[in-house]
This record gives structure tokens, C-alpha cells and sequence, in this order.
């Protein structure tokens, strides 16, 4: 018989957490996840799979050890993806103290949990760290071996974690790894993140509900993925047979402004850039009207401009695809969603208000 095998996700209610947990979920996992009190619900990537069998929620936080240590104990996992993260960059410069402590020491106290329940030689623990680790980037594209120049809170914070993982695998035999991963996007990305105001903008203005885009450096290049396939590298991680640390990515590299021409044209808008730097625009050639603007306000202190992953190794190693969704559908994912939620959302407001009319002249009560 074999033994059941029982997964422990942080940062479930996250882009890559929902994901992975439908992917565990389908190859017969018991899958646990940790959620933070809050009087706000932000569940909604999750919802669907709330009351489904061998899927439970239970309340922890990366910045209270405790909580940590009895959840591992309670669960007993023989998997644990730290997928917990305060992950936003721009956000690591206005918050650092924060970011460091949910970042880098949470990292250690997840560590230490499994060892204060004796864990350390049946759990397996992976660590979603990311290719901003590279930073200021010293050669591309990068691999595992290529030096690291963090140039963010956020970064500094995932460096440490990654040691920590790297000394615990060394020090204690556990079989815990990094998995850096580069740019991965999704319909379910956070809207503050760059790909999904992109997507949302282009639907809005498409449908008349917004005027212009405001973006920053448009020259910054990413390697860019779809995180529904790269939940499934962070699990043939935990599956190979030694513990290793692995690059994720799709090997291609692709700018902002590629980005925004790509799911505006998939909007129904073609665009064209007239001007360089703060002063450059996009413009609805249909209409001439100026629908992508820069902004200042959206540069960085410290800005890294050049990142492009080489997955050679999850390729040879692991057997991953890391082109089964290409840059091309992604954005056409990302749109097409975004489309039917601008739509969604208009008709939703109509009726509010055409309810709140009837209220007001006393046809329903």
C-alpha cells in the first residue's frame, strides 16, 4: 500500500497556491493550505475548492512561529511549498522591515518546524524563490550558477531564504530546494502586478470604461511564463530523486512595452509608440488618441532591467516543457479573461444602480 502523500501549502490563496493545489489535488494529494485572519475575504481563487474532499484551510502566519510549528505537527506533511511571500518589489521599498520578515526569517521558522516535529527525513520542502536574486544582472541569460546581485528589499529577503535552504539541506540532510522562479503569470495575477494592469487596462479601455494606461519603464525585459505550468516544475522538484535547487523559466525574454502592444492588439487595439523615455506614448491608431502613457511615479529606486532565465536543467532533469504555453497565448489567456470580467463588472453596475433607482422611487421594497 502506498502511503498517502499529504502536501502543506503556504500562500494557498495566491496565484501559484491555487494552482498547485488543483494540481496536487488531481494526483490524489491531501492538500492543506494556511490562511491569515483578515475581516476582508481574498479567498477567491480558492473558493471553488473550498468544501471539496482532501482540500482543507487552516489559519497560520509566516511571522508567528507557533502557529507554524503546531500546523506542521498537527498536518504531518510529506510536503511542504513555502509559497508565502510578501511579493511585491515595489512594495519591498515602502515596507522592508516587513518584507524581510515574512520573506527571509519565515523561511527559517518553516524550517524549523519540521524539525521541531521531526520531520527532517519524511518531508520534502520546497522554497519558491525568484530570479530577482539576480538583480543587477552580471550575465544572461542566468542559470543556477550565475553570481547574485540583489537590487530590492524584496530580492535581499528571497537571498537569505535561499541560503537558509541550502545550509539546512547541508547541514541537517533535509530535502528541501529553491526553485527560482522567473516572471509567471496568469488571469488570477494580483492587479497591481505589471502583466495583469496591463491586461485589465487594455480590456477597459477597449469597452470605454478607462482613458489611458499608466506604465514605468518600458525597456525593463522579463521572462515571462504562465504559473499554471510552473506549479507543476515546483512538483517534479519534490519528485527527483536528489535535492536540488532549479531555474524556471521559458528561455524567452520579451519587454513592457512587447507586453502592452501584445494584449492591446488582443483588446481589439492596435497601438503605436511615438516619443523615448518619460515622454514616449502608445496611441490608438484607430483614433489617435493616447491610451499608454510613462509615468515616473512607477520607476523604481533601483530597477532591474534584464532578466532572462535559462532552463536548461529543469528541461534535462526533470523532463519540463517550459514552452507548453507561449508568450503569445499567455497575454491571449490573460485578455480574453479580463475582457469578460470588464464586461462582467459593467453589467453588475447597471444593475446596482438600476436596483437602487427602483428602491429609490419605492417599486421594490
Amino acid at each position: 500500500m502506498v502511503d498517502k502523500k499529504i502536501a502543506l501549502i503556504t500562500g494557498v490563496t495566491g496565484q501559484d497556491g491555487s494552482y498547485l493545489s488543483e494540481f496536487l489535488l488531481e494526483k490524489g494529494y491531501e492538500v492543506h493550505g494556511t490562511i491569515r485572519r483578515s475581516s476582508v475575504d481574498y479567498r477567491e481563487r480558492i473558493a471553488h475548492l473550498e468544501g471539496t474532499p482532501n482540500f482543507h484551510l487552516h489559519y497560520a502566519d509566516m511571522g508567528d512561529s507557533m502557529s507554524l510549528v503546531k500546523l506542521v505537527g498537527k498536518v504531518q506533511p510529506t510536503e511542504i511549498y513555502n509559497l508565502a511571500a510578501q511579493s511585491h518589489v515595489q512594495v519591498s521599498f515602502d515596507a522592508p522591515e516587513f518584507t524581510a520578515d515574512v520573506d527571509a526569517v519565515g523561511v527559517l521558522r518553516v524550517l524549523e518546524a519540521v524539525r521541531t516535529n521531526h520531520l527532517e527525513k519524511t518531508c520534502k520542502i520546497y522554497q519558491a524563490s525568484t530570479s530577482e536574486l539576480y538583480g543587477k544582472v552580471e550575465e544572461v541569460p542566468q542559470n543556477e550558477n550565475t553570481p547574485f546581485h540583489p537590487y530590492s528589499p524584496y530580492a535581499i529577503a528571497k537571498l537569505y531564504g535561499y541560503w537558509m535552504i541550502k545550509e539546512y539541506r547541508e547541514a541537517y540532510g533535509m530535502f528541501c530546494c529553491s526553485g527560482i522562479l522567473f516572471n509567471h503569470e496568469s488571469e488570477r495575477r494580483g492587479e497591481t502586478f505589471v502583466t495583469r494592469k496591463i491586461t485589465l487596462a487594455a480590456a477597459r479601455i477597449a469597452q470605454g470604461k478607462q482613458d489611458c494606461l499608466y506604465l514605468g519603464n518600458l525597456d525593463s525585459l522579463r521572462d515571462w511564463g504562465y504559473a499554471k505550468d510552473y506549479v507543476e516544475c515546483m512538483w517534479l522538484i519534490l519528485q527527483y530523486d536528489r535535492p536540488e535547487d532549479f531555474v524556471i523559466a521559458t528561455g524567452v525574454q520579451h519587454t513592457v512595452r512587447e507586453f502592452a502592444t501584445l494584449a492591446f492588439q488582443y483588446a481589439g487595439i492596435e497601438l503605436k509608440w511615438e516619443g523615448e523615455g518619460v515622454d514616449e506614448r502608445g496611441i490608438n491608431v484607430a483614433n489617435g488618441k493616447v491610451v499608454v502613457a510613462v509615468s515616473e511615479d512607477f520607476y523604481r529606486p533601483t530597477d532591474v532591467v534584464n532578466l532572462w532565465g535559462d532552463p536548461s536543467k529543469a528541461k534535462r532533469e526533470l523532463g519540463w516543457n517550459p514552452q507548453k504555453t507561449t508568450f503569445e497565448e499567455l497575454v491571449k489567456i490573460m485578455v480574453a479573461s479580463d475582457m469578460q470580467k470588464v464586461a462582467a463588472d459593467h453589467v453588475a453596475g447597471v444593475m446596482r444602480t438600476n436596483l437602487a433607482e427602483y428602491l429609490e422611487k419605492g417599486v421594490v421594497k
